[in-house]
């Protein structure tokens, strides 16, 4: 079992989520986030030298999935949150964790049926 956290532009969430189902991922949770990455939240065109760090909206998916499907969720996120072919500077990141356990809350299912 595998937590994914993907790091994404707001304005692609939807095309994420709708690569997510196209693999059969129907479980996330969605956050609001702020961050900064290696050019300290700067956009191409605000490169002054006195313009400080700003924190820019991002949105953080947290998603659970069993290892046969690791691939196909980080292959989805990484199609849909990526801008024009190439991509581009603040598109965001994916990390993939161990996950030791999962409960759920209502029956107390662990593990793989859980997720």
């Amino acid at each position: 079992m595998k937590l994914i956290i993907a790091i994404v532009q707001p304005n692609r969430l939807e095309a994420v989520k709708q690569a997510l189902t196209e693999v059969e991922v129907f479980r996330l949770t969605v956050l609001d986030c702020q961050g900064f990455g290696r050019q300290k939240g700067q956009l191409a065109t605000q490169r002054q030298p006195d313009a400080g760090v700003q924190l820019l909206r991002k949105v953080q998916l947290q998603i659970a999935v069993n290892d046969d499907f690791v691939e196909p969720t980080v292959d989805a996120v990484l199609t849909a949150a990526k801008t024009g072919d190439k991509g581009q500077i603040g598109d965001g990141k994916v990390f993939v964790l161990p996950m030791d356990d999962c409960i759920r809350i209502r029956t107390g299912e662990r593990g793989r049926e859980a997720i």
